[in-house]
Order: C-alpha cells, then sequence, then structure tokens
C-alpha cells in the first residue's frame, strides 16, 4: 500500500481504483466468515400519530402495518455478510423463548448457518422494540439480560466458536456488553483464531476493549475509544488517541469511525488516512457499523489492502445508510454503486 502523507479525504478515495473494488466484490462470494457475538431480535411497530393521548402528553400511535422482525446485533452483522454474498457462521446465545425461535429463523432466511447458536433457559433472548411513527422513531423497548454467562455456557460457547472458526477464512467479534464476550471467551478465541491464522476484526464496547489483543483489524467509534482509555484521552486529538489504543492493542490496525467525518484508518508506520462518508442521503445511521465490520472483513479475507477494505465498506454504509432502521446491503447493490461511481 502507498504512503499517503498529505493526501485530503475525497483524494485518498479517489486514489483507489474502483474497478479494482470491482472484481473484490464477485470475490467476497468465496469467503467464510465466522461471527462471535451477542445476538438480537430487532422489532418495528411502525404506524402513524393523528392526536396526543389524553391520559398523558404522549403521541397516540395507531398501527397500520404488520410488526416487522429482524436479525439484530452480531445476528445482522452475520445477516450482511451472506447478503453480499459471503457465508456466515453465528455464534452466540437466545433465550428458549418465542424471540429465539423467530430470530433463528430469521437468520436461517439469510442463509446464516445457526449450529452455533446456543438456546439458554435462564435468560431471555435480547429483543429491541422500536416504534416508529410516521417514519420518526418514538420510542425504544429493550428486553435483555446484560450479566456474563456462567463457565459452563462460555466453555460451550469456545467449544462451537472453535468448531466454526476452523473452517473459516475469517472471525469477527461483534461486543454489545450482554454478557457472551468475557475477558475467557476473548483470550481462548483470539489465541485459536491466532494459531490458525485467521484474519480477526472486532467490533468492540467499553468492557474487555484491551482484551483483544494481536488483532488484525480492531474497529471502535470514538466513544468507544475514548472511554476505554479514559484519562490517557483526555485533551488529546483523535491521531494520538487512535496511536496510543494500537499501542495498547498490540493490533495490525486500527479502523477509527467517525460518523459525518468518515473513518480513519492506522497502520504502523504511516500517518493516520482519512477516508470521507460517501452517503448521499442519510436516512437513519441505525446498522451502519455492522454493514462496515461486515464489508470490511470479507474483503479483507479476499486479499484487499486496508485501505481498498475500508473503502468499499464506505461505499457500503453509504447504501445502508439511505434505509429506514437496521438493513442489510446487497453485493448487486454495492455493484450498482460503483459503477455509478466509476461513470460519475
Amino acid at each position: 500500500m502507498k504512503k499517503n502523507t498529505d493526501a485530503s479525504p475525497k483524494s485518498l478515495l479517489s486514489s483507489v481504483d474502483k474497478a479494482e473494488l470491482l472484481t473484490l466484490v464477485g470475490v467476497l462470494q468465496k469467503k467464510k466468515v465466522v461471527v462471535i457475538g451477542d445476538l438480537m431480535l430487532d422489532v418495528y411497530i411502525k404506524g402513524s400519530v393523528a392526536r396526543i393521548s389524553p391520559e398523558a402528553p404522549i403521541p397516540v400511535v395507531e398501527i397500520n402495518e404488520d410488526d416487522k422482525k429482524m436479525p439484530g446485533g452480531a445476528a445482522n452483522v452475520a445477516a450482511n455478510i451472506t447478503a453480499l454474498g459471503g457465508k456466515a457462521s453465528i455464534i452466540g446465545t437466545t433465550g428458549k423463548d418465542l424471540a429465539g425461535r423467530e430470530l433463528v429463523r430469521e437468520l436461517k432466511n439469510f442463509n446464516v448457518d445457526t449450529t452455533g447458536v446456543l438456546a439458554l433457559s435462564d435468560r431471555p433472548t435480547t429483543e429491541k422494540t422500536r416504534v416508529v411513527a410516521n417514519t420518526q422513531q418514538v420510542v425504544r423497548i429493550d428486553r435483555e439480560v446484560k450479566s456474563a454467562l456462567n463457565d459452563t455456557q462460555q466453555d460451550q460457547i469456545i467449544q462451537k466458536a472453535m468448531k466454526a472458526i476452523q473452517g473459516a477464512d475469517g472471525v469477527i467479534f461483534e461486543d454489545y456488553n450482554k454478557g457472551l464476550l468475557t475477558a475467557k471467551v476473548i483470550r481462548k478465541l483470539v489465541a485459536f483464531a491466532k494459531a490458525k491464522k485467521k484474519i480477526i476484526t472486532v467490533d468492540p464496547k467499553f468492557h474487555n476493549f484491551f482484551e483483544f489483543k494481536g488483532v488484525t483489524v480492531m474497529k471502535p467509534n470514538m466513544k468507544e475509544m475514548t472511554e476505554a482509555l479514559g484519562t490517557e484521552a483526555v485533551g488529546e486529538s483523535f491521531e494520538t488517541i487512535g496511536f496510543k489504543a494500537m499501542k495498547r492493542l498490540q493490533c495490525k490496525s486500527l479502523v477509527l469511525t467517525r460518523s459525518e467525518h468518515g473513518m480513519t484508518l492506522f497502520e504502523p508506520g504511516q500517518p493516520p488516512r482519512t477516508i470521507p462518508t460517501v452517503a448521499r442521503e442519510v436516512y437513519d445511521v441505525s446498522g451502519a457499523g455492522d454493514t462496515v465490520i461486515a464489508t470490511l472483513t470479507l474483503a479483507l479475507t479476499a486479499g484487499a489492502t486496508l485501505l481498498q477494505a475500508a473503502a468499499l465498506a464506505n461505499y457500503a454504509a453509504g447504501i445502508e445508510v439511505e434505509k429506514l432502521g437496521v438493513a442489510t446491503v446487497s453485493a448487486e447493490e454495492l455493484t450498482q454503486r460503483l459503477l455509478e461511481e466509476m461513470n460519475h
């Protein structure tokens, strides 16, 4: 990869060969990725508002269509992988409840391998219900237990993950701090995946941030990284914060997502490089991070450089934020967007 010490974000993106990215999209379809993380069921209740409740100063939402249920959390990352044409297997837990059965059914509809899903009787399936009125989200209702899995459950997850990792090209750790990715699970599975020479990417949260040592790519956002560094981040620029986190994590590279400022790439011996956001219209940012980590990981397993992988992920995220709610991006949509960019 060429050094780009003084390139502006726009020129950095324009320096990426779109024809090579198009070729990459075709290669993604041969790759297998294991997603390990917190599974959720996303439920959307849609309606319209025409009046305020006489009982309290709140809108009355009149439901005018069936509830929409979709894979959320780590499950949405797996769905994004198969939508792009890759093969995904998921490792995580559900409750022994209706939401868990619905989530597994939805994952199977996306052709995700669900043999690594562990159904537990002592905790419910994490469920996020969003009430949307006239395209505006009014309220979100969360049903979840966030305590760590017990030792036996952790061992079961480790065994299921090790079995899946052996036949995969890449591994994604998708952490939402819901109790699955404990220090023990992270250490054992990162060590196992490294020993098997797999591409390892991480979408972290605050807890156990620095347990993910030596991975291929760490993909935090600014909030996650500054919270993890705590006092070390006070008064520092995002570039300094990025390199501090990289040094402590001993990771090969770090991709810092910065909302409307795009994403900044950190690699040893390179200055930070920023790719601008390419969204044409931001309708809903829910799930954009899931699309980024799925596309980035698939591209890396297909032999892309970090810059190419991040650029492709950026285009995919630009498509995702134009959709309402948590959504996936297909290989066809990504191909079409790249063709449009080439002809622009």
